[in-house]
């Protein structure tokens, strides 16, 4: 994110640093970009989608989290992804942790962005999951935000990229820690037993 920022920088003469972008991660690019006071969202957001994408190679997956996810569906947990990335840039990434997602909504998909909660509910239906029974893991004050509005329990992922904007909030220090804390959470039980999910 940060080579693709630099770019835009560069071929847009923004004046903006990485740093105010990344405090708004987790909305959608154009809300972003409104927030910024960019005017030619339509222009950056091109630039940064081409200029993400080249640099895809370069990022990591943070350390032990692909043992975690494993572990969770061997426990027999639903897992989807809920991202502001745009599908084309979130599914190589996604695809390199070897994990089976049963959903993957991004602001392609239908309903508003997060904050709001139409893609974390949109997601429980994809998984026939009741949101009462689920968990949303995020890392950012958009996440706890929309997990709360939609009714989902939220754990902060604190080696992410911000803070969790509460202290009410669970915190999972680590990889390793989610997955005390999830194994505490009731399982993902389908809205209707004996469902087809």
């Amino acid at each position: 994110m940060r080579e693709a920022w630099k770019k835009v920088q560069e071929d847009h003469h923004l004046d903006i640093p990485f740093a105010a972008y990344e405090a708004h991660l987790g909305r959608e690019f154009s809300d972003i970009m409104q927030r910024l006071g960019v005017v030619d969202a339509d222009g950056v957001h091109r630039t940064y989608g081409s200029a993400s994408t080249a640099a895809a190679h370069m990022a990591q997956e943070f350390m032990g989290i692909t043992d975690i996810l494993h572990a969770f569906v061997a426990a027999g947990w639903r897992l989807g992804v809920v991202t502001s990335k745009h599908v084309d840039r979130a599914a190589p990434l996604l695809a390199r942790l070897g994990c089976p997602f049963g959903t993957v909504r991004t602001p392609a998909g239908s309903g508003r962005s997060k904050p709001a909660p139409d893609p974390l509910l949109l997601a429980m239906v994809d998984l026939g999951v009741d949101p009462a029974s689920a968990v949303y893991v995020g890392d950012m004050p958009v996440d706890r935000e929309a997990a709360a509005r939609a009714g989902i329990a939220y754990v902060h992922a604190a080696w992410g990229y911000g803070e969790p904007g509460s202290t009410a909030v669970k915190v999972a220090q680590s990889p390793s820690d989610l997955l005390g804390l999830l194994r505490q959470a009731p399982a993902c039980a389908p809205f209707v037993e004996g469902s087809l999910v």
